[in-house]
């Protein structure tokens, strides 16, 4: 099972959102779902700075950038984008 990742950083109110949509998503397992914070590390930092929030599944090379709602979350994550 591939992670998920959600860039976001503290503070960003349309990162809150997203984690709610992730949270109300049947297609991703809890335990799939990691938040990373992207002050955490230089390369995501400079790379979703302007960005965030961002979905990432492990192993594809497409994001799925904000704006989004459950449907296309839902798309995005089971691979029918």
């Amino acid at each position: 099972m591939n992670k998920i990742y959600l860039y976001g950083t503290a503070g960003c109110h349309l990162c809150d959102l997203a984690l709610a949509l992730c949270n109300q998503s049947a297609s991703i397992d809890q335990e799939q779902l990691e938040y990373r914070d992207i002050v955490d590390d230089p390369v995501w930092l400079e790379k979703f700075k302007n960005t965030i929030p961002v979905i990432e599944v492990q192993g594809r090379d497409q994001v799925l950038g904000w704006p989004f709602d459950l449907e296309q979350l839902n798309e995005f994550i089971d691979g029918n984008n």
